[in-house]
C-alpha cells in the first residue's frame, strides 16, 4: 500500500468510491468537452449491462430477486461491475406504475434484493434496475421460457397452508467441504478454482448465518450428504467443527452420508468415526414429527444402494409407526423421473430395485411426506413412481450456484417449500462465478423452475405436539 492510501473497511470502501466517482461526474458535467467517438465508443464499452435476473424465491408475503450487472473491456468481453440496486413492484390487477420499493445506494455487481409484506396468493408486477439499465434474464432456458416470472415481469405469491406455523426446517446438501475445484466432471471439464481454494468453507458459513437470522428462523438443519470432497479425517472433522457451531449433531442438525464420504474399502472410515458409521439408518424426534436418515452410498462408485439390513430396518420402522408425519433424507435421489432427467443417468441415482422398495413401503406407510436428495446439485420437485402421497425433493447445492438451502415451514395445514440463495458478497460472487460451469449450461439444470423451488403442499399435522416455530 502507498504511504497515501488509506485502509478502509471493504463496505465502506465502496461506499467511498461510489462517492467519489459520483464528485467526479459532477466535475465532468460542469467542464464542457467536445464530443469525439472515442469517447463515446468508451461510455458504450461502460455501460452497464445488467443480467441473470432471476426470481428465486416465492414465499407467501416475500420474494427475493437477484441478478450481476457487468460492463464490456476494451477487448469487449463483459466483467462484474458495481452499481446500485432498485427493485419496483405493483399488483399485477392494479393500473398504476410499479413504484420504487427497494433502493440500496451501496454498489455492488452481485445484487440480491428481498422484498416483504406482501399479500398472500396474490400477482405483482416487478421490474428491477441498476443505474438505471433494466435487468433481463440470461440467456438460458430456465428462466427466458414463456411464462417464467423472468420472462413475464410477473410473480404470484404463495397461499399458505391453514393453521399455526409449528416448525421450520432447513434442508442441505453438497457442502464437499475441502474441495480444490467446483465443476470438476469426470476429465471433461477443469472447473473453476477460487483464489483462497476455500469456497466449500465460506459457503457453509453463509448458510449457517443466513439460517440464524430471524427472517429465517430455521429450527433444524437437515444435511443430505457429500458433507466433505474426500471423506478424509481433516474434512470430516472440519466439517463437523463448522456445524457444531449451528448446534448439537441429532439435536440440531441431522446427517446422511453421500459418496464424496466414502474412502475406498481398504482405508478406515474416518467420516463414520466423526458422524456414524457405514449402511446405518438414523432415526430423530422433534415434537411428534420424525427424520429418517439413509446411507445411500456404495463402497465405489456415484450411483446409490441399499443393503439388505438397513431396508429392513426401514420397512420394521414404518410398519412400526406407519401415520407418525415423516420426512426421509439419503443422498441419492430415487424416482425414474430423476434417473433420466440428470446428466449421469440411472446409474448416477439409486438403483431401481430399491427405488421401488422404497415406493412400497411408502405406499403403507401414509405418514411419509417428503423425501429430501442431494447428489444432482439441482433444485428439482421429482415426480414418484407410483401414485403415493410423497414429495420427492432434489436441492441445489450449498457449494456452487445457486448455493443455498430450502426451507420447509411446516403448519398445522401442510407445509411451504421454498429455495433461498445465501446473502453474503462472498457467496454471492462465488455463486455468479460457477454459474459458467459446464460451458455455461449450468444455470438450465442447476436452478430448477420457480415451482421446483416455491411450492405448498396441504397435509394434516395437526397431531404434532410441541412448541410453534418462533420464525
Amino acid at each position: 500500500m502507498a504511504d497515501g492510501d488509506v485502509m478502509l473497511e471493504p463496505r465502506l470502501r465502496t461506499m467511498w468510491l461510489a462517492n467519489a466517482a459520483s464528485g467526479a461526474a459532477a466535475v465532468a458535467v460542469r467542464t464542457p468537452r467536445p464530443a469525439f467517438a472515442a469517447q463515446t465508443r468508451r461510455a458504450q464499452r461502460e455501460a452497464v449491462v445488467a443480467s441473470d435476473l432471476e426470481v428465486v424465491t416465492v414465499t407467501d408475503h416475500s420474494a427475493v430477486i437477484t441478478w450481476t450487472t457487468r460492463t464490456r473491456t476494451r477487448a469487449g468481453r463483459l466483467r462484474p461491475a458495481p452499481a446500485d440496486t432498485e427493485l419496483r413492484i405493483a399488483p399485477a390487477d392494479g393500473r398504476g406504475v410499479a413504484r420504487v420499493q427497494i433502493f440500496e445506494g451501496i454498489r455492488t455487481p452481485y445484487h440480491y434484493a428481498e422484498i416483504r409484506e406482501l399479500e398472500p396468493g396474490r400477482a405483482y408486477r416487478f421490474e428491477a434496475y441498476s443505474d438505471g439499465q433494466r435487468a433481463v434474464p440470461a440467456r438460458t432456458l430456465v428462466t427466458r421460457r414463456s411464462g417464467t416470472p423472468e420472462s413475464t415481469g410477473v410473480f404470484t405469491t404463495l397461499t399458505p397452508p391453514p393453521g399455526r406455523l409449528l416448525r421450520t426446517l432447513a434442508l442441505a446438501n453438497d457442502l464437499h467441504y475441502g474441495e480444490p475445484a467446483s465443476g470438476l466432471f469426470a476429465g471433461f471439464f477443469e472447473g473453476v478454482r477460487h483464489d483462497s481454494d476455500e469456497y466449500p468453507e465460506f459457503m457453509l458459513r453463509a448458510m449457517l448465518e443466513d439460517l440464524r437470522l430471524p427472517d429465517r428462523g430455521a429450527d433444524h438443519l437437515v444435511v443430505a450428504g457429500d458433507l466433505t470432497d474426500s471423506g478424509t479425517a481433516e474434512q470430516s472433522r472440519g466439517v463437523r467443527e463448522g456445524l457444531d457451531t449451528w448446534g448439537n449433531l441429532g439435536q440440531d442438525y441431522f446427517v446422511c452420508r453421500g459418496n464424496h464420504d466414502v474412502r475406498p474399502p481398504e482405508e478406515p472410515d474416518q467420516w463414520g468415526a466423526v458422524f456414524h458409521e457405514r449402511d446405518r439408518l438414523v432415526e430423530y424426534f422433534m415434537g411428534g414429527l420424525r427424520l429418517i436418515g439413509l446411507d445411500t452410498t456404495r463402497t465405489r462408485g456415484a450411483g446409490g444402494t441399499l443393503d439388505p439390513a438397513q431396508l429392513a430396518h426401514l420397512r420394521e420402522l414404518l410398519r412400526g409407526e406407519p401415520d407418525r408425519p415423516t420426512l426421509i433424507f439419503g443422498h441419492h435421489p430415487v424416482t425414474r423421473h430423476a434417473a433420466v432427467s440428470n446428466p449421469g443417468g440411472p446409474g448416477f441415482v439409486l438403483d431401481r430395485s430399491n427405488a421401488a422398495a422404497l415406493h412400497s413401503l411408502y405406499a403403507t406407510a401414509p405418514g411419509v411426506f417428503l423425501h429430501h436428495s442431494g447428489h444432482t446439485h439441482r433444485n428439482r420437485l421429482s415426480r414418484p413412481d407410483s401414485g403415493i402421497g410423497v414429495e420427492f425433493l432434489e436441492v441445489g447445492a450449498v457449494k456452487e450456484y445457486p448455493g443455498g438451502y430450502t426451507l420447509v415451514r411446516v403448519y398445522e395445514g401442510g407445509y411451504m417449500a421454498n429455495f433461498y440463495k445465501t446473502r453474503s458478497e462472498a457467496a454471492r460472487r462465488w455463486s455468479t462465478r460457477t454459474r459458467s460451469q459446464y460451458l455455461g449450461m449450468h444455470p438450465d439444470h442447476a436452478l430448477g423452475s420457480c415451482a421446483d423451488r416455491n411450492h405448498v403442499a396441504l397435509r394434516d399435522f395437526s397431531g404434532l405436539c410441541g412448541e410453534p416455530s418462533a420464525s
